[in-house]
């Protein structure tokens, strides 16, 4: 009982880590400086050559350690390590600590590349917590407590395992295979300020999110099989079809996980 309640206040207190750098995500973006202490353009300028490299690097070191962990195989060897109940706590866990050390070192570039105003400015604006709003309600359609590892620890406090999850395609997931993913390129993109270091950003996220996907598609495929490969066939990966294109039923239909 002592090591289920462990388990159980390890993935609250590895959500609530995630809370805190989901909420600086908002602002990082968003470059509320207002709010939080550091955005992405907050800072003086420095050396361009050395911001792009610290950047990167902060950049790579996130999506190594993002895509490694998200490997089946990878959680297969995990999870003889820790408890299987912690493993999507210690992922969540790792990942915002990722993300924080990301947005507390990263290097401002702010030279301007656009910048928007009045009813574009507006526009832009909405898009990007357009993004963000996607992002959430995304999270909430499939299952967001077994996403950040809540439901595994639930279970295992209850002292069984939790089932997988069914295969579904709700709401949103009946447009694009990967909402989630098409909310944060929204939330990226979207801004009435583009500078450099903002663009840096966005662009090699961008290019992550892309093979990132391509490697979560291939587990799906392992996992869910034809099932999977029909919803593919149905449902485009990013950008929804606005006009024509049969809508796959829910048996059809599944739902994929963020890499």
């Amino acid at each position: 009982m002592i090591a289920r309640l462990f388990i159980m206040f390890y993935a609250i207190a590895s959500y609530a880590v995630f809370f805190v750098s989901f909420i600086w995500a908002l602002g990082f973006v968003g470059n509320y400086n207002q709010f939080i202490a550091k955005s992405i353009d907050t800072g003086p300028p420095g050396d361009w050559g050395e911001a792009i490299l610290i950047d990167v690097a902060l950049l790579a070191l996130f999506a190594l350690q993002h895509s490694v962990m998200a490997r089946p195989a990878f959680k297969r060897w995990w999870t003889r390590v820790i408890p299987a109940a912690a493993e999507r706590s210690t992922y969540v866990l790792l990942t915002s600590l990722m993300l924080l050390l990301l947005f507390w070192q990263w290097r401002p570039i702010p030279a301007p590349v656009w910048q928007a105003e009045g009813i574009v400015a507006a526009s832009l604006t909405g898009m990007h917590w357009l993004g963000w709003l996607i992002v959430l309600a995304s999270t909430y359609m499939i299952n967001h407590f077994d996403l950040f590892g809540l439901r595994q620890a639930l279970f295992a406090l209850r002292g069984t395992e939790a089932p997988p999850e069914p295969f579904k395609a709700p709401l949103l997931y009946r447009l694009v295979r990967h909402p989630l993913m098409l909310g944060f390129l929204l939330a990226f993109w979207a801004t009435p300020t583009m500078t450099v270091g903002h663009l840096l950003f966005a662009v090699l996220n961008t290019a992550y999110i892309l093979v990132g996907l391509q490697l979560e598609e291939r587990d799906l495929i392992a996992a869910f099989g034809e099932t999977y490969q029909r919803y593919r066939e149905r449902v485009p990966m990013l950008l929804p079809r606005l006009i024509g294109g049969r809508r796959p039923a829910a048996s059809e239909t599944g739902v994929p996980r963020a890499p």
